[in-house]
């Protein structure tokens, strides 16, 4: 950090900062992750996200474009909106870590928050089980009630890492003739939903903090929260977890416990939105949501381990229906 960011966050949390380790570095080499302690005050431990922008950023895969820089920046602003202005109208139903300091300037940004693993939520899994994805579904559900018919102010217009819009050197190499042709009807179809929330945007495993025993989540990253259809979150998340044939074994188990979570969450924020209604609308977008992040590893990374069998048979059936005019 810089030393005026480093001021700053001493000044705003009233004692001395050391850094105990670095957790993470950002993606294409944009920053890092860290855990400072505090000297006094009234908590131990803080997370900082600090974001210094490259002179030329240097991606993993090759996608080294202005587009690509553009979308990241944009995607730390988005970041910043959120826990500025979103954040708060989390609750005990989706927990997210409580924002202590943002700071900007023209090629860095500072995010200060709760130390999620101070908090209680220490847990990272690289597999879960299924009583462990049901909890990171409940979360799902209450965050996409929560925010069900906001307009994303400030937000991505149309959330997730993997938008179309966001996307157009991906779509123009991909080799799938059809599925590129039908690629602007399938991301139209999402947004036609009469039921738009904000997607969480990137709710991989990967982001999810658990509880000691399991039973409670946290959820981090929240760069390409937006508006959409929360299928998005969802399959996007059963495919973060799952192999090909545990995908097709528990996807139905998995979205019957989804929309049971999301009637409850629902009837306990008293919205007027007819829960049967919100299920079968997107019960019938799982599967083009699904065929939506396939279109963007198709382009992105061929060779992906999530793209098989499983994956091009829901994403062939979409676009067939499309073709045939019964979607």
């Amino acid at each position: 950090m810089n030393e005026n960011f480093q001021d700053i966050t001493r000044r705003t949390l009233g004692t001395d900062i050391f850094k105990i380790e670095d957790i993470q570095t950002l993606w294409s080499g944009y920053g890092k992750i860290m855990r400072y302690g505090l000297k006094d005050g009234d908590r131990e431990s803080v997370v900082i996200k600090h974001v210094k922008l490259p002179d030329q950023g240097s991606h993993p895969r090759g996608w080294n474009t202005d587009r690509s820089h553009q979308r990241k920046i944009r995607s730390y602003q988005v970041e910043t909106a959120w826990y500025r202005d979103w954040a708060g109208l989390c609750d005990e139903s989706c927990i997210v870590p409580h924002c202590l300091l943002l700071e900007s300037s023209e090629d860095e940004f500072l995010i200060v928050l709760e130390d999620l693993d101070a908090s209680g939520y220490p847990g990272r899994k690289t597999s879960v089980s299924m009583t462990e994805m049901q909890v990171c579904m409940k979360w799902l559900a209450n965050f996409h009630a929560i925010f069900m018919g906001r307009e994303p102010t400030g937000l991505w217009p149309v959330g997730t890492y993997w938008h179309l819009d966001t996307r157009p050197d991906e779509l123009d190499v991909m080799d799938d003739v059809e599925l590129k042709q039908a690629a602007t009807r399938i991301d139209q179809i999402l947004r036609d939903s009469p039921y738009q929330t904000f997607v969480h945007g990137d709710a991989k495993l990967a982001n999810f903090c658990f509880s000691p025993d399991g039973q409670k989540v946290a959820a981090v990253d929240f760069q390409y929260v937006g508006g959409g259809c929360g299928m998005k979150d969802v399959a996007y998340f059963i495919g973060s977890c799952l192999h090909e044939e545990d995908c097709e074994r528990y996807e139905e188990e998995l979205l019957d416990w989804y929309f049971v979570r999301l009637k409850e969450a629902l009837m306990k924020r008293k919205l007027p939105i007819d829960p049967a209604d919100i299920e079968e609308d997107w019960r019938a977008l799982f599967p083009v949501a699904w065929a939506d992040f396939h279109r963007f590893l198709k382009g992105w990374s061929p060779d992906h381990w999530k793209i098989n069998g499983y994956n091009e048979r829901i994403t062939r059936d979409v676009v067939s229906q499309l073709n045939s005019g019964n979607l």
